[in-house]
């Protein structure tokens, strides 16, 4: 039996391109096929049914047709436009920094449930939470688990040893904390504060609610800022665009948090 030619879904719109004289490329993130590419025709017409639908940091329920090379939107319904986000700079600059990382996280045609609602939860807190630091190092750490990436935090990712309260290290490429005993040569390894450790792991077994409450002062922020933003961007394996400018934001109007 052939394969529906026409099919429902819900998306996150990561991003939008102009393409042609009045259609939009855009890349979305469904909840049931993960990441896809597709066609909005005529969607930049005034005219247009699609017209404010398919905007960066929109949740839609969409109708999609099968096309040869990329398929292609035939109706939209906005679920969710996140307009608090949307009206402020920094935390309009932290949701395109959640869908940049969901975009390259997120495999073509592979769905990640748990990925797509995390995306979506971490939205939400961003548009009506101001404390916003703890959502996105939740939202990095997460990322990480739902892709496969999690960090060991409980034992030397070296020895296999239980770790004991100290200082430790942290490498991203070997996968997690190493104990002080082992230095192995081919790790890019940086200081763990035992305090920071401890926030990891307090992350990872909250909820969003729980972690976007946490309240640390600037030094422990930095840290666990430092270390989840080299850490997520060591697996994606490229610079991540939104961070430098959203750096500067938080630089701005919290001195001294981000250094």
């Amino acid at each position: 039996m052939a394969p529906p030619r026409t099919y429902r879904c819900e998306a996150l719109t990561l991003k939008n391109t102009p393409l042609g004289e009045s259609d939009l490329l855009v890349t979305l993130y469904t909840r049931e096929h993960g990441k896809l590419r597709a066609v909005a025709k005529g969607a930049r017409k005034s005219a247009s049914k699609l017209v404010g639908h398919l905007e960066p940091l929109t949740v839609v329920r969409l109708s999609m047709a099968q096309g040869r090379s990329l398929d292609i939107v035939t109706q939209a319904q906005v679920l969710d436009s996140f307009p608090a986000l949307k009206s402020n700079l920094t935390a309009i600059t932290e949701g395109l920094y959640v869908a940049e990382l969901t975009d390259g996280f997120g495999p073509e045609a592979n769905a990640n449930f748990e990925l797509y609602q995390l995306a979506i939860d971490v939205l939400q807190v961003l548009a009506n939470d101001k404390r916003s630091e703890m959502a996105l190092r939740y939202f990095e750490l997460h990322l990480l688990r739902v892709t496969g990436l999690l960090p060991e935090l409980h034992v030397c990712v070296e020895c296999r040893e239980d770790l004991v309260p100290d200082q430790h290290r942290f490498s991203p490429n070997l996968g997690g904390v190493l104990c002080l005993q082992c230095s192995p040569t081919d790790g890019h390894i940086r200081p763990l504060s035992l305090r920071a450790l401890k926030v990891l792991r307090m992350i990872r077994r909250s909820n969003i609610g729980e972690a976007a409450g946490f309240t640390l002062d600037g030094s422990l922020l930095s840290e666990l800022k430092s270390l989840l933003s080299t850490t997520v961007e060591y697996w994606l394996g490229k610079e991540i665009k939104s961070n430098s400018f959203l750096e500067r934001l938080h630089n701005e109007t919290q001195p001294g948090v981000y250094s």
